[in-house]
């Protein structure tokens, strides 16, 4: 009982060690995903600013024109001619600046496209794999209580209390507690050749087990594990 007990708390331990594996590996996806979206936001911004950018040189173009019509010398109106001149090659860069950035923006999509193809494939099979660690881990809870339950009502029949202490105190320390001793004396434990007399014990104790009478601990002398035959 205490074997089984000990195999249901160890896969209890286990099942959400798994889960958080599988979970981890789709936010591994998901910051791709994350990842290739601020990307086209970037790209988007950059094509925004550009287009901004552009058009405040327009105006400022078309400031500078409003100025320069009113201008009555000629130095003033060819100072005027030089900074039109200069800030439409400003516009220019600026534009051609913007289009490069409207490049990109295909590209950043279809790194949206891709990294999304392979979240959803992702998550389809992590939600599928989560649903049935969560079965197992409420099958495993059960059949656990269930388990613990039948332990109490199996630790009863055991009449002696020493043999229950000694038990438990080295049920915390080896595993399994009771080991069979075997025709050639050895622990099957810690595997320890025991002397004759842990041998003559296991047999009498044998011998009282079959016929109803009294048993005695026989312990292995390194490892502590209770004796059987």
């Amino acid at each position: 009982m205490d074997g089984r007990i000990r195999e249901l708390e160890i896969e209890l331990k286990d099942l959400p060690r798994r889960k958080a594996l599988e979970m981890a590996r789709l936010n591994g996806v998901s910051a791709d995903l994350k990842a290739a979206k601020e990307g086209q936001e970037y790209a988007n911004q950059r094509v925004r600013n550009y287009e901004a950018d552009a058009q405040a040189l327009k105006d400022k173009i078309q400031q500078l024109r409003t100025t320069q019509a009113g201008l009555k010398s000629n130095r003033e109106y060819q100072q005027y001619s030089t900074q039109i001149d200069l800030v439409s090659h400003d516009l220019e860069t600026t534009e051609n600046n913007q289009i490069a950035a409207m490049d990109e923006l295909p590209s950043a999509q279809s790194r949206i496209d891709e990294a999304q193809a392979r979240y959803d494939a992702e998550k389809g099979g992590v939600d599928a794999f989560c649903a049935e660690i969560d079965e197992r881990i409420a099958m495993v809870e059960s059949e656990l209580a269930e388990r613990r339950a039948e332990r109490v009502e199996k630790a009863k029949a055991v009449s002696d209390p020493k043999f229950m202490l000694y038990y438990e105190r080295l049920r915390t320390k080896r595993w399994p507690v009771v080991a069979p001793l075997t025709h050639a004396g050895v622990c099957d434990g810690c595997h320890l050749v025991q002397p004759p007399s842990v041998g003559q014990l296991a047999d009498a104790n044998a011998r009282n087990g079959a016929e109803g009478r009294p048993q005695s601990i026989v312990a292995c002398t390194m490892c502590g594990r209770i004796l059987y035959r």
